[in-house]
């Protein structure tokens, strides 16, 4: 078990990644904001974001200040936004009970909002350099192969075990440079498809590997045929072009950002009549997937000057040059892009 954390380092040292913005100045912040960004994100998409958002909240006290609305709008287009929320309240929490400090202990961070225990893991070894195990998609997939674990690591019995496995080879010391790399490695040679496996420096030890495993380890969930929605979203533009944009309830989907107003095919004809439209122009219809479902959207556009609320939610005009910093849903990014590039 030890060669196999000293063998790793010595790749590391040679061909890991080292420049990688929230590789400099690690601090637990820093960290912890470039491990929720990474999650289910690949880094080539992740920079961008996380440059962006450093450079408005530079400081835990900084992000806990802002306005929700404010930090929704930086992570638009990165999805899964209870990440977004989840980081501004971890902030509040961290500014008021810690005075801004992150509890160096994987328990306590564990029990901070959206902090699992791998990223506890990840934010306590690469922060401080002290030993903690952690056990990302990336680690998941080269201790799976590597050992030969059989199974969907969602699984209980098969989570248990890669844990104690991680536990097993994370090294006493360079506990940074280890996390690091294993990341690295799982992200750049060992990938989920086309592994380079040549250049692998566990190529003569891979159990998935000798025994012509490497695509069926790690063991892939059952799919679930997702069931459909439908709904219709109601593009409305003023004459100044500015759209009508409903923010959402702050908890459940897309919580606290800002759509176009939606109605069943059922509520579309009384929606139109009260905003007076006799014949909207219906755009191309579009699918939008979930985690747990599709959801079928149909674009109805509409002109209207009325800033009236369609659900009962706070409502405002969005201008086509983007400049109020508020956050979107996927589908209102879309349809706004459409549009503008249409007027």
């Amino acid at each position: 078990m030890e060669d196999f954390a000293t063998r790793l380092l010595a790749w590391f040292d040679e061909h890991g990644r080292k420049n990688l913005p929230w590789q400099s100045d690690k601090t637990a912040y820093r960290v912890w904001i470039s491990e929720i960004m990474l999650q289910q994100t690949q880094v080539s998409t992740v920079i961008p974001y996380y440059e962006r958002f450093m450079g408005a909240f530079p400081l835990v006290d900084r992000l806990a200040a802002a306005d929700i609305d404010q930090v929704l709008h930086l992570w638009t287009g990165l999805g899964y936004y209870a990440r977004a929320r989840n980081l501004h309240k971890t902030a509040l929490q961290v500014v008021r009970e810690y005075n801004g400090e992150f509890p160096a202990s994987v328990e306590e961070l564990q029990a901070l909002p959206g902090i699992g225990r791998s990223t506890a893991g990840a934010i306590v070894a690469l922060s401080r350099n002290e030993r903690a195990t952690i056990l990302d998609g990336n680690v998941k997939r080269v201790l799976a192969r590597y050992f030969g674990v059989p199974g969907w690591p969602g699984e209980t019995r098969v989570s248990k075990e890669l844990w104690l496995l991680s536990d097993a080879v994370t090294p006493e010391v360079r506990v940074d440079d280890y996390t690091q790399a294993i990341m690295d490695l799982g992200a750049t040679l060992c990938t989920r498809s086309s592994p380079d496996c040549e250049t692998c420096p566990f190529s003569t030890e891979c159990v998935a590997l000798a025994e012509n495993r490497i695509d069926q380890l790690p063991g892939k969930k059952k799919k679930k045929t997702l069931p459909v929605r439908q709904t219709h979203m109601l593009v409305i533009q003023n004459n100044a072009g500015e759209f009508l944009l409903e923010q959402r309830p702050p908890n459940g989907l897309w919580g606290g950002l800002w759509s176009f107003p939606e109605c069943s095919e059922n509520e579309l004809p009384a929606v139109l009549e009260r905003l007076g439209i006799e014949e909207p122009a219906c755009g191309t219809p579009f699918r939008h997937t979930f985690t747990h479902f599709h959801l079928d959207i149909s674009p109805v556009h509409v002109k209207s000057d009325a800033a009236s609320t369609i659900n009962e939610r706070q409502v405002c005009w969005y201008p086509t040059d983007g400049t109020v910093a508020i956050g979107l849903t996927k589908p209102a990014v879309k349809l706004i892009t459409e549009r503008s590039h249409v007027s």
